[in-house]
């Protein structure tokens, strides 16, 4: 078998992200742009995210954050607003959870929104009235599946 002599393969020619350790000036909502929340990941570049002013919108991830940022489920994100779409709307920006409780100390989000946590938005009440039955049935017993 010949020596190996090359440098690597392509992950060494992608580079490393070195811009996640410095910090970055905390960027704020400004006209036509509002917070919201991912609350599930639709895939294709695209997410359905709650916003803070109560509106549920989907919303697609634009080129420049696609490959570059990961945005999951949970995450504090930054939307652009549509003139003639108000169901829809596009991703500015991702917040850090560190920019996210930042934000929330200054009084930009409402004061039930819960930053590190996943959020499952299934209504309250939801599986309360699951039962489980306890009637196991004993091995002597022949199972009626097993008999046909």
């Amino acid at each position: 078998m010949p020596k190996n002599k090359g440098k690597g393969g392509k992950n060494r020619r992608r580079g490393k992200n070195e811009n996640e350790t410095e910090k970055r000036e905390l960027v704020f909502k400004e006209d036509g742009q509002e917070y919201a929340q991912v609350t599930k990941m639709l895939g294709n570049g695209r997410l359905e995210a709650m916003c803070f002013d109560g509106v549920k919108r989907l919303c697609h991830i634009r080129g420049k954050l696609r490959k570059k940022v990961w945005i999951n489920q949970g995450d504090i994100i930054l939307i652009g607003l549509r003139d003639y779409q108000d169901a829809k709307a596009d991703v500015i920006l991702k917040y850090t959870p560190d920019e996210a409780r930042n934000l929330k100390t200054y009084g930009e989000f409402p004061e039930s929104v819960r930053i590190n946590d996943t959020v499952t938005f299934v209504e309250e009440g939801f599986d309360e009235d699951i039962e489980f039955g306890d009637d196991i049935s004993s091995g002597d017993e022949a199972d009626p599946v097993d008999g046909i």
